[in-house]
């Protein structure tokens, strides 16, 4: 575009980093990124700087709070190359990331107040169809050889869908059933049952296997649905928190742009 990145006055590495807690090697490494613009150099050969750098730098590191680091360090390197159709595309993609983890939060506070209202599926009762004649001798086959587990067959009556469904779900790693050691019968315990009724309540929303398997994951990291409902305030808080910093990144950036025209 035929600008003079190095009109404005001239900034050493130190100035740059002095105002943001960052050392020289830093501010370098930035550069060398393509983050900044490429520095000027003095006759023996130092880096210098210009407001303009100090522009970018201010911009990236209010782009990284909500975008993450690698995103803000891809939008810099866009804008710096002047490919603006496509730094905004990246900026887009975060947007797009946040409105998807809004609508999973979303989805699992839906499916928290489905259960709260739904029926237990039934424990013992028939064990996997077809399967396991003559084991287990001398002891009942219609029952898990733990407690408090169930068989796929009156978890799927319960939930009002077939043994096969069940299974699929197993596949998808959206229920995880221990074997009984006496039948081989897969045995669903009460984590089971919960991840089961739960993806059943999301997939009547709607929701894909893919979808569904991070709010599994949230629940089984949370350690259960209650403990994951007293997080779910703390999750509202950073996904607001994401939406603010993304805000500040784009005052920051505009601010660039319009140093660059």
């Amino acid at each position: 575009m035929g600008r003079n990145l190095q009109s404005g006055g001239r900034l050493r590495p130190v100035d740059l980093a002095r105002g943001h807690g960052l050392s020289t090697q830093a501010v370098r490494n930035y550069e060398e990124a393509g983050i900044l613009p490429a520095a000027g150099r003095t006759a023996h050969g130092y880096r210098t700087y210009t407001p303009l750098h100090a522009a970018a730098l201010r911009a990236f590191l209010a782009l990284v709070p909500g975008h993450g680091h690698r995103q803000a360090t891809a939008i810099m390197q866009a804008v710096n190359r002047d490919a603006l159709d496509e730094a905004f595309r990246l900026v887009d993609e975060s947007h797009a990331q946040l409105l998807d983890d809004r609508r999973t939060l979303q989805a699992v506070e839906r499916a928290l107040r489905d259960l709260d209202h739904a029926p237990a599926p039934g424990a013992g009762a028939a064990p996997e169809a077809g399967r396991g004649a003559g084991r287990g001798a001398g002891r009942s086959a219609d029952a898990p050889s733990g407690p408090g587990g169930t068989f796929i067959g009156p978890l799927a009556g319960g939930l009002g869908i077939r043994p096969a469904t069940l299974r699929k779900w197993e596949r998808a790693g959206l229920v995880r059933p221990h074997r009984d050691p006496l039948t081989g019968y897969r045995v669903y315990d009460e984590a089971d049952v919960r991840d089961a009724r739960l993806v059943h309540q999301l997939r009547r929303g709607g929701y894909l296997l893919e979808q569904i398997a991070p709010l599994i994951h949230q629940v089984r990291a949370a350690g259960g649905l209650e403990p994951l409902e007293s997080t779910l305030s703390d999750w509202h808080g950073r996904l607001a928190a994401r939406a603010r910093a993304m805000l500040a990144g784009a005052a920051e950036l505009e601010a660039y742009l319009r140093e660059r025209d």
